[in-house]
């Protein structure tokens, strides 16, 4: 069975936000026909009541086409109410809650795949604490107890189901930050590749990106739908398909001159089945 997961992250509504752009991509939403839309996180960008309004507006003409996977990112968490307190976290969180439920590590399962979220965005927090001012509140942290849920998961669903991880911050080192997404990143990526995860769904590094996890897990980085990309490249988002042998993962870029979204690139990757996946990079279609 093939599985298509239309993978936005990093929205920003609110001051970044570009309403044309977000209408385009309202517009081509029942076009594309994806079996799930996967939004990783930040569809706010001060955790405000407006913004969350009209990332739920989003999210409710997404639901017409297609089931919706929503996970917090890091600029949904209100962590200026309780920081480094290692309980009642609720208020940090209270805001999101209203509008996406009070489940913040939602578990899809759709024919041929099941998507299990997992939280890496905890505002100010002791596992996300490090020497650089300028990433508080903003690095991400996968605690273990995070991937042992995920794990039990994946190990529930049928085998013939495509397991796919969804968190905000990216996994693997942006190309033009340099930076990584998750502190104590090396403890992250072993706890993901032992997770059962084929492929892991993230954001937060405001660059599209396709790459291998330990020669294994195909991660699909979604760039910044947002006016705040890295390099000044155009706002993007991905075009997941899952099939019976590979995973392609299509960039979608914002056409200015065109005023639409167009297929760019696809990377694809040989799905894993006893060998370890080889990469290649085709033009879309």
């Amino acid at each position: 069975m093939t599985v298509q997961l239309l993978h936005v992250s990093d929205l920003h509504f609110g001051g970044l936000a570009n309403i044309e752009q977000i209408e385009a991509l309202e517009a081509m939403i029942p076009d594309l026909r994806p079996d799930a839309v996967v939004i990783t996180g930040d569809v706010s960008q001060r955790a405000r009541h407006g913004e969350f309004q009209r990332a739920r507006a989003l999210v409710q003409v997404a639901a017409r086409t297609a089931p919706v996977h929503v996970i917090p990112g890091n600029h949904d968490v209100r962590w200026w109410t309780r920081p480094l307190i290692p309980f009642g976290k609720g208020p940090a969180y209270a805001k999101y809650t209203r509008y996406f439920g009070d489940d913040l590590t939602p578990t899809l399962t759709i024919p041929g795949a099941v998507i299990a979220g997992a939280l890496t965005s905890h505002g100010v927090a002791w596992g996300s604490l490090t020497l650089r001012p300028r990433d508080l509140a903003v690095k991400g942290h996968l605690p273990k107890r995070e991937v042992e849920r995920v794990r039990g998961v994946f190990a529930a669903a049928p085998p013939e189901q495509a397991r796919v991880l969804a968190l905000h911050h990216n996994v693997l080192r942006g190309e033009i930050s340099r930076r990584m997404g998750l502190a104590r990143w090396r403890g992250a990526q072993r706890r993901i590749a032992a997770s059962g995860a084929e492929v892991v769904l993230c954001g937060h590094d405001h660059q599209e990106d396709a790459e291998l996890l330990g020669g294994r897990v195909v991660v699909s980085t979604a760039g910044a739908l947002c006016r705040r990309t890295r390099g000044g490249r155009p706002p993007s988002f991905n075009f997941v398909t899952i099939d019976p042998t590979a995973v392609h993962i299509t960039f979608f870029r914002w056409d200015a001159e065109g005023g639409k979204f167009r297929a760019g690139d696809t990377a694809a990757f040989a799905r894993a089945g006893g060998q370890a996946p080889a990469q290649q990079v085709q033009a879309a279609s």
